[in-house]
């Protein structure tokens, strides 16, 4: 986010210079803050490794890339999205002579991000400080420690409250809002006008600009004018409340996960009755309990029974969905707090794509399995889900579903593709949430008919459901199977049931699209029953093709032979022949492998690699490098993504009358992921070790005293160094080589001599 310019165009303005901010009048090495912009019509100087572009001052300025400006880039950008602020009005590093309170000590301090009255700056002079209207303080985030950490309640904040009081009181009596972060701990602060002495209490959050619907006195009518969240902020906010449940409750990881989704359902609840219904909003804190935890961390009694009484509702309206076990045990101080980050959040007009990322990266972090499950990273997923591309009348299967990460990404590629212009490029954020508004029933409606998910763990079962549940608000059809067992076995198992309800959908042989990536690992080999399923059909006769055997070479010809029944066997091996069977004839199948399965030259990988040319036509096969799984699932393993098509029974009674003929196979190998190993954003450099820039446009609104102001924002970006950038965001006239498009310039190629796509024009 620091590594990006910008500057608006609103319309009857025309294009406006941004004014250079007071500290980008001379160099200020000590405080890394801009420096000035080259003359006009100059080619912008190159940035060096530890520079980044500033996004306050806009230009060509650039600051030195720090701790604490990595932050300020940070909250700069959300100031803008979410709150409607324009960034003409900021000024960074801003002087003000500062008065002790206490002590009557006078000192010269700097506000880290200024807020001005909108339009009080002339082009071309320096802001007054009596036009000041909020200020920003930031701090480094603090290192990170292994042991748990407590988030601060506004009543253990006094050091910071008193910094920010000091600086709102310097600025004059127009300031009337204040902010504290250190990219950990978060505090919205507000004058209060008093006639001896202002006070400095606690505020949910920030009004958005000017607008003048705001009441900080927190009425209920006040309560439903809520804003969408910027992704940003939502996932800071996310993790704080986990955080506070986990470090401030003792609650364990994974424990904390559910308490802090529970009241989330609660919110997202509260907001339908509200949209539906017209109700008044229960979720809420208002100024009378939010001044009461600026004294004491005890928490309001009233908030805990709303949320409480919320999420009653949520399982009466969900009753296959939540059971008696599912209990809301968080106290007083903790429902407190996490209804204060969330409250001013309207979630339903938060855009999925936030609200899906900010789930997924929650969730991966505090729920892991325990039976070789690799949680696989978004980048992979996002671009399987895109290659594959299902159909809004095509059954999706995710056998090993974990999360849901398949189901939730399956479910946002249709949604943009179908009914969003353009993959939703070039939308407002304003406008591309009306839209998903507008088709969540229709988005409802295909995940309930078409996208299932099956998993063995329980508790990922339930994570990946909630997932759907929150982008559609209806529970996903994910079940608690063996998916190796299914449905010939396991009839004991708490989702069969359930799960056999859809067999005209998910049964061997009825799966359109099947995506998945499988649990990996000689340590949690599959013995007894299980394998015979493998080789013998429902009416006991051998099946022709299986990989459940013990595998040799002839001694003469080296071919391969098959031995005595397997005893034991890794499961991704036998996760092939299972996903291939579930898929019905021309059926699609992307399946994440360890790279030994497709390359070891021992007999049993080879076995797995015979089988798969014997049942299915190979579309594609994708190497990945090692980054995304050391960042996003904390194991080094080398795989590789396989896309295949099932044989019709009619191509293969042909390949075996006129033999198995040669095709084109597409096969890539993914250098750059966007990530380095420590999750570090990769950017494209040029020959001379210089990063690469593109300036794009981005359509949004700003409010200026209430009233809503269509505006485009400049942006130059450094280009990301990803091979497998995908279609929703990337730019129109994005130029870089991609293995999507390689891969659609393939089938232009060699279209006509896919063996599947015969008498297809290509």
């Amino acid at each position: 986010m620091g590594e990006e310019q910008l500057g608006f165009d609103i319309p009857g303005e025309g294009q406006r210079r941004l004014a250079p901010s007071a500290k980008a009048t001379r160099k200020t090495p000590d405080k890394g803050r801009a420096q000035s912009a080259p003359e006009e019509g100059a080619e912008p100087r190159k940035l060096q490794d530890d520079e980044i572009f500033d996004y306050i001052s806009g230009g060509d300025k650039v600051v030195k890339h720090t701790p604490m400006e990595e932050v300020r880039q940070r909250i700069a950008r959300a100031l803008v999205y979410q709150y409607g602020i324009d960034p003409r009005d900021m000024r960074a590093d801003f002087p003000l002579q500062v008065e002790n309170r206490k002590t009557g000590r006078k000192s010269r301090k700097r506000v880290s991000i200024a807020i001005f009255e909108h339009g009080s700056i002339p082009e071309g002079e320096e802001p007054k400080r009596e036009d000041i209207r909020r200020i920003v303080v930031i701090k480094p985030r603090p290192s990170d420690s292994r042991t748990v950490s407590k988030i601060r309640t506004f009543a253990r904040a006094k050091e910071q409250v008193d910094e920010v009081a000091d600086l709102m009181h310097a600025a004059g009596p127009e300031c009337l809002y204040g902010m504290w972060t250190d990219d950990k701990d978060l505090y919205f602060i507000r004058r209060d006008p008093n006639r001896f002495e202002d006070e400095y209490l606690p505020l949910a959050n920030w009004p958005r600009g000017d607008a003048t619907l705001f009441d900080v006195q927190g009425n209920l009518s006040s309560l439903g004018i809520m804003r969408s969240a910027d992704e940003t902020m939502l996932r800071f906010a996310f993790r704080r409340c986990h955080d506070f449940i986990h470090g401030n409750e003792g609650l364990p990881k994974d424990a904390a996960f559910w308490q802090f989704l529970y009241v989330l359902f609660a919110k997202l609840h509260d907001e339908k009755l509200m949209r539906e219904q017209g109700n008044d909003p229960k979720f809420y804190v208002d100024t009378s309990e939010l001044a009461a935890l600026a004294k004491e961390d005890a928490g309001s009694p009233a908030v805990a029974q709303r949320v409480k009484d919320l999420f009653t509702e949520v399982k009466r309206a969900h009753p296959d969905q939540f059971t008696e076990y599912d209990r809301l045990t968080l106290n007083d101080a903790a429902l407190t707090f996490i209804t204060g980050e969330l409250s001013t959040y309207t979630l339903h007009g938060t855009s999925l794509d936030a609200l899906g990322t900010a789930y997924q990266e929650l969730v991966g972090e505090n729920l892991r399995g325990d039976r070789g499950q690799y949680f696989t990273p978004n980048v992979a997923t996002r671009f399987m889900v895109e290659l594959l591309d299902p159909q809004l009348d095509e059954t999706v299967l995710d056998p090993c579903c974990g999360t849901g990460g398949f189901l939730r990404e399956t479910l946002l590629h249709v949604l943009h593709r179908e009914w969003m212009p353009n993959f939703g490029r070039g939308l407002s954020a304003k406008r591309k949430a009306e839209l998903e508004t507008e088709h969540r029933p229709d988005l409802a409606r295909y995940a309930r008919d078409r996208v299932f998910g099956l998993d063995f763990d329980p508790f990922l079962t339930r994570a990946a459901s909630f997932g759907v549940m929150m982008l559609t608000e209806e529970k996903g059809n994910t079940f608690q199977v063996d998916s190796l067992q299914f449905p010939r076995m396991g009839q004991h198992q708490p989702g069969y049931q359930a799960a056999m309800k859809h067999r005209d959908r998910i049964h061997p042989g009825q799966v359109d699209v099947l995506l998945t990536n499988p649990p990996f690992g000689t340590d949690i080999p599959v013995t007894g029953p299980t394998l015979e399923l493998f080789r013998v059909d429902e009416s006991g006769v051998r099946k022709p093709k299986s990989v459940a055997y013990d595998w040799s070479r002839d001694k003469v010809d080296g071919s391969l032979k098959q031995g005595k029944d397997a005893s034991s066997l890794p499961p991704e091996r036998l996760f092939v022949q299972k996903c291939v069977e579930w898929l019905k004839e021309g059926g699609r199948m992307g399946i994440v492998l360890p790279n030994g399965i497709l390359s070891n030259p021992g007999p049993d990988d080879e076995a797995v690699r015979r089988y798969i040319l014997d049942e299915c036509w190979v579309m594609a096969s994708v190497e990945l490098p090692i980054e995304p799984f050391v960042v996003g699932a904390g194991v080094n393993i080398l795989t590789t993504m396989l896309f295949l098509r099932k044989k019709t029974e009619r191509e293969k009674a042909e390949e075996r009358l006129h033999g198995s003929g040669n095709y084109p196979v597409f096969m890539a190998v993914v250098e750059k992921a966007g990530m380095d190993r420590r999750g570090n954003q990769l950017h494209v450099r040029n020959a001379r070790g210089e990063y690469e820039w593109r300036d794009e446009y981005e359509d949004d609104d700003i409010y200026v005293k209430s009233v809503v102001i269509p505006r485009r924002i400049k942006v130059r970006n450094k280009v990301v160094d990803n091979d497998l950038m995908d279609l929703r965001e990337r730019p129109e006239d994005y130029d870089r080589p991609n293995v999507h498009d390689e891969y659609q310039r393939f089938l232009k190629e060699y279209g006509h001599e896919l063996p599947w796509r015969k008498g297809e024009t290509a």
